[in-house]
């Protein structure tokens, strides 16, 4: 059996979440396809497939039946993004104010009557036939597919006004429809605009040493391992590690910070960062899709195919609102006997404003988030973390900077400190633990040498232990060394809110290491702010002992559990979801990810460049900075109102034009410009979401 493979196919012509559906059901029923999900905002669908039973050209031609188009190359994804601007709304807008006016006025003053009168009826035919072959030819491909779109009932209006005799108002029912058209376009667009003016961002260009010669390549040709040379105000084409130079990075791309960071030899940078001032030679360790940005950009396209509870509702209710319209408009002919009043009810169905609703909100979101640092994985995430009312937080590199630095080197049984610092910073080696690296710093700041550790083991939660020099050296906290438990000097430093790292070399404690941490400045601050957003419950769940997490806690008011493995961490956040709490798990992404994975929304702190972090994490916050967890509980909770208002007016808009256009009193003509506003409604309100404060 071959082994399936995964394939990204651009497609043109999506308006709404009705089209994404259409080509979706077209690619899924074709033989070799594992899986699709057809994405909206990126243009593309995301196939899963066995390519020794389907190709590209079938995958076209599935697409292309359905209605849309399989560009054979992909256009730039910036190049439509500055036409779509506010002026161009408000454009759009005032146009079809306009327009909408000049119908209202000529049917008040019987001028389509008149209109009608005059010209023959073949004649109005031909004109209106003419003017709507586009949309009837879409209709009459979507009936044989046997689908029903809102295009299809509005093109039963039409007949039914020709068959009347009333081809003006058939006319002007057509004006309309291709007007809607351009309007949901526009709207589509709008939405997509955060996502491409990110996409936009990315490099397209790279400076690369080959041989003795520099060279301008396309990023796609940048290979890891390669050298690459930044000059200043040009932008950073790879992730990579300065090997020299020194320069002044702006990385707002990636974190959404605007202050610049100071970077030289041994500096980590991030590909769509800009060199501000000085150059740099870099080592290419990832590029292109591989990037931090890439990914970022990836996330964000998918992030449509994560729907919430909400957006589901929408597309189930957009399933069966045709349907229902088509029955009410029977329903109206047989009791009233009126083709027109039937006609209006058929034209005034909306039921595109119904599928844009949520995802051209959520969409807005996301993207703008995107470009602040935030990375939100999909609107279910955001639709949870607006009801979120407990709170979770890891300590060392959430809480606090995640920088401990050793204060206290105490030397037991007769072992010199130096001795005892050495060996554990050598049993350390391999760690990638924020004390282990503390551990290793103070050695390396009293000229120690680093032996090589044998047998190296890490111990979740506890520590580690390693042969070095013939001897068992283990460092980690009391619970992995239990005899510490019993030395006078330990109360005392833990009651000063000190976490505790026990040296011992064949099971007999040498040394005591004393480490402090720092709290973030803006934590307590976020802290606040969280309550006052009306979070129930916030604790501090940490694997330190308990009188260094009473000391942290006691600083900002919160509840605490300590000496906490890494599963006791799940098992918390599994109590609170049984007991009914949507719970936000907050954490830097490396021993948290399993309890991040778990919660309902799990928040990655300075996930910028850390792959476990961006994975794990259902939000990922790419700076460390608390204020941007009171701020993403603010988009989501802006992000539903809005949804829910976009909702709230769709249904309403369209219940009073059905009911006033079933009684008689909202003529075809009138019904064809009410069908298109509920879409301008929608765009109008849902772009504040792409103005965040």
């Amino acid at each position: 059996m071959s082994d399936s493979h995964l394939l990204e196919v651009p497609v043109k012509g999506m308006d709404c979440a009705e089209c994404a559906q259409h080509v979706q059901q077209a690619i899924a029923k074709l033989h070799g396809v594992e899986s699709v999900d057809v994405l909206l905002a990126a243009e593309k669908a995301v196939i899963r497939l066995d390519p020794t039973r389907i190709d590209l050209p079938a995958i076209r031609k599935a697409v292309e039946s359905a209605g849309y188009t399989v560009p054979e190359t992909i256009t730039p994804a910036n190049a439509s993004i500055n036409q779509f601007s506010r002026r161009m709304t408000i454009l759009l807008a005032v146009v079809f104010a306009i327009v909408l006016g000049i119908v209202v006025a000529s049917e008040w003053l019987g001028l389509f009557d008149q209109l009608n009168a005059l010209i023959p009826l073949p004649i109005g035919i031909a004109l209106v036939v003419a003017g709507g072959w586009p949309v009837f030819r879409q209709v009459a491909r979507a009936t044989l597919r046997r689908q029903i779109t809102s295009h299809t009932l509005m093109t039963l209006g039409v007949i039914a006004a020709l068959i009347v005799g009333e081809w003006v108002a058939a006319a002007i029912v057509v004006i309309f429809m291709r007007v809607g058209d351009y309007v949901e376009r526009f709207t589509a667009e709008n939405a997509r605009r955060a996502v491409k003016e990110l996409t936009a961002l990315a490099p397209q260009t790279a400076r690369v040493e080959r041989g003795d010669a520099e060279v301008e390549v396309p990023v796609a040709e940048v290979q890891p391992g390669d050298t690459v040379i930044v000059r200043p105000g040009e932008q950073i084409p790879v992730d990579g590690e300065v090997i020299a130079g020194y320069a002044t990075i702006d990385q707002a791309a990636i974190t959404g910070e605007s202050m610049p960071v100071e970077v030289s030899a041994g500096s980590h940078v991030f590909a769509a960062t800009i060199a501000k001032l000085g150059s740099l030679r870099i080592k290419a360790l990832r590029v292109g899709a591989d990037t931090t940005f890439g990914r970022v950009i990836k996330l964000v396209e998918e992030a449509e195919a994560h729907r919430g509870e909400v957006q589901r509702l929408a597309d189930r209710f957009s399933a069966y609102y045709l349907p229902v319209v088509a029955g009410i408009a029977a329903l109206t002919f047989l009791i009233s006997r009126n083709p027109l009043a039937t006609a209006a009810v058929l034209v005034v169905a909306c039921s595109c404003s119904f599928a844009l609703a949520t995802p051209v909100a959520m969409l807005a979101a996301i993207g703008a988030s995107a470009k602040r640092g935030l990375l939100i994985k999909g609107g279910k995430y955001l639709e949870a973390l607006a009801k979120a009312d407990v709170v979770l937080i890891d300590k060392t590199g959430t809480l606090t900077l995640g920088r401990p630095r050793i204060t206290d080197v105490i030397a037991l049984n007769g072992v010199p400190a130096t001795e005892a610092l050495q060996l554990a910073a050598t049993a350390e080696r391999y760690s990638e633990h924020p004390l282990a690296t503390a551990v290793q710093e103070l050695a390396r700041a009293q000229n120690l040498t680093f032996a090589e550790p044998e047998h190296f083991t890490a111990i979740p939660g506890m520590g580690v232990r390693a042969k070095v020099n013939g001897a068992t050296i283990t460092v980690g906290n009391r619970r992995l060394i239990p005899a510490a438990a019993s030395l006078p000097l330990a109360a005392q430093l833990e009651a000063e809110g000190k976490t505790l790292l026990v040296v011992a070399r064949d099971d007999e404690p040498i040394a005591l290491l004393a480490a402090a941490d720092t709290l973030r400045p803006e934590t307590p601050a976020a802290i606040a702010e969280l309550r006052a957003l009306g979070i129930k419950h916030i604790e501090l769940l940490t694997g330190d002992n308990e009188r260094t997490a009473a000391a942290l806690a006691g600083q900002l008011g919160v509840q605490y559990r300590a000496q906490l493995l890494p599963e006791d961490k799940i098992a918390v956040v599994k109590d609170y979801q049984a007991r009914g709490h949507t719970v936000v798990m907050v954490g830097d992404g490396v021993n948290d990810a399993p309890a991040l994975a778990q919660a309902d929304i799990g928040i990655a702190m300075g996930a910028a460049g850390t792959d476990i972090a961006i994975e794990a994490a259902h939000i990922a916050l790419m700076r460390d900075d608390w204020t941007l967890v009171p701020q993403v509980l603010r988009i989501a909770r802006r992000t539903m109102g809005v949804v829910k208002l976009n909702i709230g007016f769709t249904a309403g808009y369209n219940l009073v034009g059905l009911t006033l256009a079933a009684v008689g009193l909202l003529p075809p003509t009138l019904a064809a410009a009410a069908q298109s506003l509920p879409d301008l409604g929608i765009l109008a309100n849902s772009a504040r979401l792409l103005r965040q404060r």
